[in-house]
């Protein structure tokens, strides 16, 4: 099972278009979260992952997430247990997200609440997808931050929402398993 974490940008037609190509690869779970409320999305996004673990088991799930979604799929995969592909997550929503969302400090505070070194411990349990053409983020700054703890691939097409997957769905396959 492939569970989807879409970015800030909820209603994008992209989302739907990344759902069909994942299935490509095995069933796609969509959970969707507010984009706005922090310490509650992290509440529910936990919740609903977390009992999708528990229905289909953890040892063949994958968590995906794009941009805002990334930053999601990252620490709920980790909490849970189960392995994550991020394709040009938002690292830093706090900064970056400001007059966006209502909450940013949120993010921060979230941040100081995660398990110390979680990357360390996550180490191999993570697939990075970073776009060079990201109009939105600094992949570069997001490289040098994940790249010691994960594998990092570069898509030359894409921008920062990540329309077609397609090319990247072997790769992704090969990690899921």
């Amino acid at each position: 099972m492939i569970i989807y974490l879409h970015g800030y940008d909820a209603t994008s037609a992209g989302n739907h278009e990344k759902v069909l190509q994942l299935q490509f690869i095995d069933d796609v779970k969509v959970v969707t979260y507010s984009t706005q409320h922090p310490k509650h999305d992290m509440a529910h996004l936990l919740k609903e992952v977390s009992i999708l673990v528990t229905e289909y088991g953890a040892a063949d799930t994958l968590i995906c997430g794009v941009g805002l979604g990334g930053y999601w799929a990252e620490r709920i995969g980790f909490l849970c247990g189960i392995k994550q592909a991020l394709f040009n997550p938002n690292l830093h929503p706090e900064v970056n997200m400001e007059g966006k969302i209502d909450r940013p400090e949120e993010y921060a505070d979230i941040a100081t609440k995660c398990v110390t070194d979680y990357r360390t411990k996550n180490q191999g349990c993570c697939l990075v997808f970073l776009s060079t053409h990201d109009e939105t983020m600094d992949n570069r700054a997001s490289e040098t931050e994940l790249s010691p703890y994960y594998d990092v691939v570069w898509d030359d097409k894409e921008s920062h929402k990540f329309k077609k997957i397609s090319q990247h769905l072997q790769a992704l396959k090969a990690f899921k398993v």
